[in-house]
């Protein structure tokens, strides 16, 4: 079994966009801005983006946050999107995800300029992913793309089944495998809460992508033997052994599959800092874009 390393490999990454930035730096050209707005105090999403603005600082991007009451009412948030979409200085940002309940979470979405668009949520990023065209690939499931490739995981002509059907890491994955090229070519099966018999069909995967947000939901006696496992569930379990009082726990029953798995990410330490470091690639890929167009 080998343990699909994100939290190393999103080292790599950033390392490799840091020298990128010095380049940018040495032509005397402007570096990177990322932008963050959120709205409201929820820990776990502030917590989240204080980690992309410490990535920022770590590559050399410019970064800028801006936080904004839970209070904020739609037209307003509206508003701030159309003035980061007309910054000239900005080339992406991202609107922290979930919003209070009085926000349209699709409205939002929609308002951002697809060209900034750095999470890759806008409907227009979404259908070039799905046709194969250059776009911005939302950052999880790159982030899972990209494991995959580095470790020279075998995709082509796999049955790789997904658990879950979210639009930000499920669906997308069910695209991505089963496009043309490398990671990819495999045959894709979308599980979801109506699914019967998942058993069924887990046991006959060679690449298992869960994304359900159900603590240690998927059990060794569903997968085979040299299943390759990316558990991008995260969820706090409470444990009152553990001196936070709570531990991190993925979709997977970690201890037992990783038994018989041949590849696995961990949780913590897999998807999750591929996310960021996604992030920022996509960021790089925004200016670089921009100066096509420019030119």
């Amino acid at each position: 079994m080998q343990l699909l390393d994100g939290k190393k490999t999103a080292e790599d990454i950033k390392s490799e966009i840091a020298a990128e930035v010095q380049k940018i730096k040495n032509k005397g050209e402007k570096v990177p801005h990322l932008a963050a707005v959120i709205v409201g105090n929820d820990g776990a999403s502030l917590t989240y983006v204080g980690s992309k603005v410490k990535a920022c600082e770590r590559v050399g991007f410019e970064s800028t946050l801006v936080k904004m009451p839970s209070t904020t009412s739609e037209t307003e948030l509206l508003k701030k999107i159309k003035e980061l979409n007309e910054d000239p200085n900005i080339d992406g940002f991202i609107v922290q995800l979930p919003l209070p309940e009085q926000i349209d979470e699709q409205k939002v979405l929609m308002a951002v300029d697809p060209s900034k668009d750095v999470d890759g949520f806008h409907p227009e990023n979404f259908g070039k992913m799905a046709l194969d065209m250059s776009t911005f690939i939302p950052a999880t499931p790159f982030g899972i793309l990209e494991l995959l490739e580095r470790y020279g995981v075998e995709t082509k002509g796999k049955h790789t089944v997904v658990i879950g059907r979210s639009h930000i890491v499920g669906r997308p994955m069910s695209i991505l495998m089963g496009r043309k090229g490398f990671p990819g070519n495999s045959t894709v099966t979308l599980t979801h809460s109506y699914t019967k018999n998942i058993e069924e069909i887990t046991i006959q995967a060679d690449i298992i992508i869960t994304a359900l947000g159900v603590p240690n939901y998927l059990k060794a006696d569903m997968v085979k033997d040299g299943v390759v496992v990316i558990d991008v569930g995260i969820t706090r379990v409470a444990d009152e052994t553990n001196a936070k009082g709570y531990v991190i726990t993925g979709d997977v029953d970690f201890e037992n599959v990783s038994k018989k798995a041949s590849f696995i990410t961990p949780v913590p330490g897999g998807v999750g800092p591929m996310t960021i470091a996604m992030l920022l690639k996509n960021t790089l890929l925004a200016r670089e874009m921009k100066i096509l167009k420019l030119e």
